[in-house]
């Protein structure tokens, strides 16, 4: 039983700080055009190069006055037009007022602009309707962003946000930090390609196909090296290759207790790696550490297992490595249990469940079934974790939870 065994178990929180403290992000940086930039991470600050709005032009569409010429409520005649890309050019005399539309440079002189819907139009000229105070309905150049101004610091992924923003001011490449080069292999005589028939006793290799694709997903450039048969020759092979030309390498299989001990003597002589027992569940074994130049993440051969620790160990680190300052996981939530939750004590169960609101607006979490570290398809089935703490037993019907929502690496 989980309970029975757990004092040389270590909890995710320390896992993590362990990683993390270890990691500094990648000093490599490359230039790119802004359309190329999606999903990259800013590696400086971002500067306007601008004021925003460049010139200061009219919030509404309306009439551009001064103030001295508005008095006894007298009609002013419309001495030209401004339009956005067409300005007001012409002379303005006094006593008169210029039509204007929104987004239009604001004329010279001009200290309001009153709206239409305030202004009645006759032959004789336009009279308002209305009071009207200095600065009104005009935007000043560099109100928005003024030149020389931050804009995006450094650490920031840019996407749908901030790419436009970078756009209108002008910004044709931005400096980012170069993509993280992840090697990725799993490892077992059992194990078969996906698309490839099975053999007697074997089963597809679901680790390494997840892991690519979430790597994909998180912007890394992925060396796919395959399947690594239980070959101490071409197993070490395949560590070699993956430390020369990668900053992160993640083997799936070979990391639990009882498994090939040359997997651990081999990773012993290619650099410091720890195998640790996580009071988590599922994903109790993981190995972490640094080869001769690449770090080093060993997931667990279960398909559940490997998918929740590269989740919640692998994720943040390769964040760090890239520079994503801003990253984190969604904050967990409170929820009402509609299914009763099977625990045992000892390890802290990430359990997979779907949440929704209910008609007065409160979260609400069912189980996705069963729970078993073989069975992938919870994540398809679920929206979130149901994340039971350490000592906690099993849940009954109505009872409060902790619920951590899926981020977009498990979200469709």
């Amino acid at each position: 039983m989980d309970h029975c065994h757990t004092s040389d178990l270590i909890s995710l929180e320390q896992a993590l700080e362990k990683i993390l403290s270890q990691l500094s992000p990648l000093q490599q940086t490359e230039s790119i055009p802004l359309n190329a930039a999606a999903g990259r991470i800013t590696a400086a600050p971002v500067i306007s190069p601008i004021d925003v709005p460049p010139f200061a032009n009219s919030a509404m569409d309306g009439y551009a006055v001064r103030i001295a010429d508005l008095h006894a409520n007298a009609p002013l005649p419309v001495a030209g037009k401004s339009f956005a890309g067409t300005p007001f050019d012409g002379d303005w005399p006094a006593g008169t007022c210029v039509r204007i539309m929104t987004g239009a440079p604001i004329p010279t002189g001009a200290e309001a602009v009153i709206m239409q819907e305030q202004a009645e139009v006759s032959d004789a000229g336009v009279r308002f309707n209305a009071a009207v105070r200095a600065g009104q309905n005009i935007r000043l150049a560099g109100e928005d962003i003024q030149q020389g101004a931050g804009v995006l610091p450094a650490g920031v992924k840019l996407g749908a946000a901030q790419l436009p923003l970078l756009a209108s001011l002008g910004v044709a490449e931005v400096l980012v930090v170069r993509k993280l080069k992840v090697a990725v292999f799993s490892t077992g005589d059992e194990l078969q390609p996906v698309g490839q028939p099975l053999e007697a006793g074997q089963i597809y290799d679901t680790n390494r196909f997840a892991v690519r694709l979430m790597l994909e997903q998180l912007g890394c450039e992925t060396l796919d090296l395959g399947i690594i048969r239980d070959d101490q020759n071409a197993l070490r092979a395949a560590f070699e290759q993956a430390d020369s030309q990668a900053d992160v390498v993640i083997s799936s299989g070979g990391v639990s207790v009882g498994e090939a001990d040359y997997t651990k003597q081999m990773l012993d002589e290619l650099g410091e790696v720890s195998f640790w027992k996580l009071a988590i569940k599922p994903g109790k074994p993981f190995a972490f550490g640094k080869l001769k130049h690449a770090w080093f993440c060993g997931l667990p051969g279960n398909p559940v297992s490997a998918a929740l620790t590269f989740y919640q160990l692998v994720q943040p680190l390769l964040a760090k490595l890239a520079g994503h300052s801003e990253w984190h996981l969604p904050p967990r939530l409170r929820a009402r249990a509609l299914t009763p939750l099977k625990k045992a004590p000892g390890r802290l169960d990430f359990q997979r469940g779907v949440f929704a609101s209910n008609a007065q607006g409160e979260l609400e979490v069912s189980t996705t079934g069963h729970q078993g570290s073989h069975v992938f398809s919870s994540f398809s089935q679920g929206n979130c974790f149901i994340v039971l703490e350490r000592e906690r037993g099993s849940v009954a019907v109505g009872e409060t939870v902790e619920i951590e929502p899926f981020n977009t690496l498990l979200r469709s």
